[in-house]
């Protein structure tokens, strides 16, 4: 057995893992030989995973429907897994909105938050006595870059996953000593749908990383937390950013990110 399934396995928990960076941790783990319980809405995406990643590395996995916009769902979820030996969460799920504040629909700030806020603070709020016990394993939280400062014209978005950043280091601060990892990542562009359903052209988009990619580099930090930016480019933008005085770093945020037109 690997140091890394002896230390975070024998099972992983993945939410948002219908897609994207989700997929990226399934795939990454399952190469690893955990097994996996996987979380999200779309059941036949997760239902194809689930027969590729059996096929391909003789572990187990598990599909489980969970929306976590709602207020039930993170309670839910850990009750679903209460026998199954859970080493390693992967908070993931998460969705974003860019443009004007005031045109996005209040009822998706609304879910934005649940999924985005409520889900891994209660997730983690259930794990954490679990990982604690077993005196080993670890917790991993999906933020992002734009969560490091406020980001016009991602707003809302970069407001949620500042909460992520913030809740992930103070985990790792009560956690150290206990055989528990706690990373917050913070990717920059990343493969996935989600730049299209926000109105990106992903052709257009420079410095994506592959998701998969992003996710072993995570998995390979994971003692080196509390956060970690899977991107050198999107580090060394934001190092820059952050040096500068903040009205002057936020203006070139806005400029960079208003909408065209």
């Amino acid at each position: 057995m690997s140091a890394f399934k002896e230390k975070y396995g024998p099972v992983a928990l993945v939410t948002g893992a219908s897609s994207g960076i989700g997929v990226g941790f399934a795939e990454e783990l399952a190469s690893r030989g955990l097994d996996l319980v996987l979380a999200a809405r779309r059941v036949d995406r997760m239902e194809e995973l689930q027969a590729r990643l059996e096929a391909a590395h003789g572990i187990t996995v598990r599909v489980i429907e969970s929306d976590l916009s709602r207020a039930e769902a993170p309670a839910e979820l850990a009750a679903a897994v209460a026998d199954h030996d859970v080493g390693l969460v992967i908070s993931n799920a998460g969705f974003g909105a860019k443009g004007w504040f005031e045109a996005i629909d209040p009822a998706f700030m609304a879910d934005l938050l649940m999924v985005n806020c409520n889900a891994p603070m209660q997730l983690a709020h259930a794990f954490v006595p679990r990982l604690k016990a077993r005196g080993k394993g670890g917790l991993v939280l999906t933020s992002s870059v734009e969560g490091l400062m406020g980001g016009p014209f991602s707003t809302a978005y970069a407001a949620s996953k500042a909460l992520v950043i913030s809740l992930g280091e103070g985990l790792w601060g009560e956690l150290a000593g206990t055989g528990v990892d706690v990373l917050t990542l913070c990717p920059g562009a990343t493969e996935s749908e989600a730049a299209a359903k926000q109105g990106f052209d992903p052709s257009k988009m420079q410095n994506v990383m592959k998701a998969r990619e992003v996710a072993r580099l995570t998995l390979d930090n994971i003692t080196n937390g509390p956060t970690f930016i899977s991107s050198d480019h999107y580090k060394a933008t934001f190092d820059m950013l952050l040096s500068m005085p903040r009205q002057q770093a936020i203006m070139a945020m806005a400029q960079g990110m208003k909408p065209e037109g």
